[in-house]
């Protein structure tokens, strides 16, 4: 791992214009729906691909079984795809967001590989013991908030009612809900298996918590979005 001061030095020099000056990451790879749509949201890190603990490594990238059937599920169902992942390891200085952009490069490719791919990406580098300038006490953007979510909303013009998210920790759920999202999928990849009581304890009336093996059989329970829609418009054909 690199020296915090490393990440810290680079905080201003790095030059992207997915990196707001808020310091968050907005990666919109389509334009704005006509209408709203719903979305599939996904946890990145033991979710999509397997958890490295503070990956940083783009040869370290391992699509985990399944997500490709869950993302072409969503597609089959008129839903736009949206990863949103809390980076810790830039606000613990651990590394770059050039190290961060260099493995969201490689999942893209891997999932390229498989004809699928995500809509946009966005991530929250904040951590309430992360060092300067991402120390914050709590976020509104980093998960068990739902900050992402509602920023993807806005940006690309989700119904976040006929949504779903897909994650392995219970922040993931939380944020789900927070979201006002249909319903939350945990899966027992990555740190599932030590959250499943936790994530399960999220759920509500009107949040269903499922909770699947592997991602890919997510995908037969996105159809039921459609009987958690409300007063929004019907899901596209």
């Amino acid at each position: 791992m690199q020296a915090p001061e490393k990440d810290l030095a680079l905080a201003e020099k790095f030059c992207d214009a997915r990196l707001g000056e808020d310091l968050l990451w907005r990666d919109l790879r389509i334009a704005r729906a006509a209408h709203p749509v719903p979305a599939l949201f996904l946890d990145r890190d033991g979710v999509i691909i397997d958890e490295k603990r503070y990956l940083s490594d783009p040869g370290q990238v391992e699509l985990l079984a399944g997500i490709p059937r869950l993302i072409q599920a969503a597609r089959t169902l008129g839903m736009k795809v949206v990863e949103i992942t809390n980076q810790a390891g830039i606000a613990h200085g651990y590394f770059t967001w050039s190290d961060f952009v260099q493995v969201e490069n490689q999942v893209t490719r891997v999932l390229a590989e498989h004809q699928v791919g995500v809509d946009a990406v966005f991530a929250c580098p904040f951590h309430p013991q992360g060092l300067s300038p991402y120390g914050h006490a709590d976020h509104p953007w980093r998960k068990p908030n739902p900050g992402m979510l509602l920023e993807a909303a806005r940006w690309l013009n989700l119904a976040l009612r006929q949504s779903v998210l897909v994650g392995d920790k219970v922040a993931d759920l939380q944020a789900a809900r927070a979201a006002g999202l249909a319903f939350g999928v945990h899966v027992l990849t990555g740190h599932g298996r030590e959250h499943e009581a936790a994530s399960r304890a999220t759920a509500s009336g009107d949040f269903p918590v499922y909770v699947v093996a592997q991602a890919g059989e997510a995908a037969a329970l996105l159809e039921q979005a459609r009987s958690r829609m409300g007063a929004e418009p019907p899901l596209p054909a």
